[in-house]
């Protein structure tokens, strides 16, 4: 299946949000458990915070707030004229990194659980590798260390871990940072 790769506006947000809640959900339910999950989507991923992220970016030539759909939906939205309900697969939000403005910090990537191994991830890490190669000389992630489905992922597409460190999210948790060359 063919997917369509763009920039994020604010019509995407609430599918946005809920791509957050879905991922965020299958990955992290046994670690961190149902009711922390939703304060962290509600604390993380608020409308007003997912609008500034999007419109910061659309005015950037360092980052970028991306989305992924299915041709076909894309196709439909164009006909119909409108994107008010876009059927978002995922999103990907890529900034430069605080400390070093040569390295890109992949700050989020999320895809529905019922299209994950479908190719939407690798779609819109593609985007982010190949759209911004010419501004940085390589990405850099975090993802919990209990997250096996993120880590697989990023492992299967080169990604080397670099550090491992306690997570900000909750006591006696740790992420993994992973770096790519670009």
């Amino acid at each position: 299946m063919t997917r369509v790769v763009r920039q994020a506006t604010v019509d995407d947000i609430w599918a946005v949000h809920e791509i957050a809640r879905e991922s965020w959900h299958a990955a992290y339910d046994d670690v961190l458990g149902p009711d922390t999950v939703d304060d962290v989507v509600d604390d993380w991923y608020t409308i007003g915070d997912l609008e500034s992220a999007i419109t910061d970016t659309e005015r950037r030539n360092d980052a970028a707030f991306i989305v992924a759909e299915t041709a076909s939906n894309a196709a439909a939205a164009d006909e119909a004229g409108c994107r008010s309900a876009p059927e978002l697969d995922g999103f990907a939000h890529v900034v430069p990194w605080p400390e070093n403005t040569a390295v890109a910090f992949l700050a989020r990537l999320y895809v529905r659980p019922a299209v994950w191994n479908e190719g939407s991830g690798t779609a819109l890490l593609e985007t982010v590798e190949t759209g911004w190669s010419a501004g940085f000389d390589r990405v850099r992630l975090a993802v919990l260390a209990d997250n096996e489905i993120g880590i697989s992922f990023y492992e299967s597409r080169g990604f080397d871990r670099v550090e491992t460190r306690p997570s900000g999210l909750a006591a006696g948790l740790e992420e993994h940072v992973y770096e790519k060359e670009l």
